[in-house]
C-alpha cells in the first residue's frame, strides 16, 4: 500500500490492521533504524553532524527534514544510509510472515514507488489518493508546516496521478470517511480477506 504522504495511508493501515491483517510499516521501520543507539543514527550524525540530533541524542527530525526536503543531493546521501537498513528490516519481518504462512501482509510504505525495490516483493499495489491541494492541506495542519515546506516534501514523492496510474486497487480519499472506509470493507470482501 502507498499514496503520497498525507494522503490517508494510516488512516487505511489502521482500518486493515482491526481487520486483523499484518501491516509493516515502511515509516515505523524508518523511526526504528534512526532511534538513538542504532547504526542508522550513528551513521546519520557522521554524515550530517551532530547538529542533527536534539539534546536527548534522538534526531532532530524537523531539522534534519528541512534540509532535506529542500536539497535533492542531501536526500539522496540520508537515502543512502537509511534505504539498506529499511529494505533489511522489511524482507526480515516479510520471511518471518512468510514462515507463519500468513494468507495477506500489507506493507505500508509512502515511497514504494520511489525506492525501487519494494514493486518486486509485492503481489498487488494498493494506492491510497487525494487531490493534490487536499494533500498540501493536510500535511501543513498534521505536521504544522509552511505551504512551501509541505509542498518540498510532496515534490520529493512521484505525482499521486502517477501512482494510480500504476496501481492495481485504488482507495479513492478524496471524500469523506465513511466513504473511505466502506472502499477499504469492499476491497477485503472482494479479495475473501
Amino acid at each position: 500500500m502507498t499514496g503520497g504522504i498525507a494522503t490517508g495511508k494510516s488512516t487505511v493501515s489502521a482500518w486493515l490492521r482491526q481487520a486483523g491483517i499484518p501491516i509493516i510499516d515502511a515509516d515505523l521501520i524508518t523511526r526504528d533504524v534512526e532511534a538513538p543507539g542504532t547504526l542508522g543514527l550513528e551513521k546519520i550524525a557522521a554524515a550530517f553532524g551532530d547538529d542533527y540530533l536534539q539534546a536527548n541524542g534522538t534526531l532532530d527530525r524537523r531539522r534534519l527534514g528541512q534540509l532535506v526536503f529542500n536539497d535533492p543531493a542531501q536526500l539522496a546521501r540520508l537515502t543512502a544510509i537509511t534505504t539498506p537498513l529499511i529494505q533489511a528490516e522489511i524482507r526480515r519481518q516479510l520471511a518471518a510472515y512468510r514462515h507463519r504462512e500468513a494468507p495477506l501482509v500489507v506493507v505500508d510504505a509512502p515511497t514504494l514507488f520511489e525506492v525501487g525495490y519494494l514493486q518486486d516483493w509485492v503481489d498487488q499495489i494498493m494506492v491510497v489518493a487525494t487531490t493534490p491541494a487536499q494533500q498540501k492541506q493536510r500535511l501543513m495542519a498534521r505536521n504544522g508546516l509552511s505551504a512551501a515546506e509541505a509542498q518540498a516534501r510532496i515534490d520529493r514523492q512521484w505525482p499521486i496521478d502517477r501512482k494510480v496510474a500504476a496501481a492495481d486497487t485504488v482507495i479513492d480519499n478524496r471524500g469523506d470517511i465513511t466513504q473511505t472506509h466502506q472502499q477499504v470493507v469492499k476491497w477485503l470482501d472482494a479479495n475473501k480477506f
